[in-house]
């Protein structure tokens, strides 16, 4: 037992440090193209893109993984950069309807190619079984911290 816990004792740092590579190859992305973005908003924003017309706040929170509170304050920002609009739907004023301005639309017409282009670069030299299997491993480690 002893030599399988100094096997995966760096598994947390190990996790955070590719992770940090993956945001730091995006946030670089961002700066190279003049756009001033979180990756936090890019999530977001290309969400309601791909959401269309039932793009919602209620949606966007329930698929983010973050907070109700945190995903509300960065759709605030995305829409005081004018890249969204917030109102509500139409026979439903419970639920904030999000869409995209031009000026969004424009962002993720800018940025999509090169985010095609670093999700590539993360699968490069695997095959298809590795990376099904990466996915299999990731989302059972998931797994195991779900509370019980």
């Amino acid at each position: 037992m002893l030599n399988q816990i100094d096997e995966i004792s760096g598994i947390g740092l190990h996790l955070d440090l590719v992770l940090r590579k993956v945001q730091d190859a995006y946030l670089r992305t961002f700066e190279q193209l003049g756009v001033d973005m979180t990756i936090e908003q890019w999530v977001i924003l290309h969400r309601i893109s791909e959401l269309g017309d039932e793009a919602s706040q209620r949606e966007i929170v329930r698929t983010n993984f973050r907070n109700r509170a945190t995903t509300s304050r960065v759709i605030g920002r995305l829409e005081n950069k004018g890249w969204i609009t917030k109102s509500r739907f139409k026979g439903d004023q419970k639920r904030f309807k999000l869409e995209l301005t031009p000026k969004g639309e424009g962002i993720i017409n800018q940025v999509l190619p090169h985010a095609v282009q670093l999700r590539k670069r993360a699968i490069k030299d695997l095959d298809v079984l590795e990376f099904e299997t990466f996915l299999k491993v990731l989302d059972r480690i998931g797994e195991n911290y779900s509370p019980e």
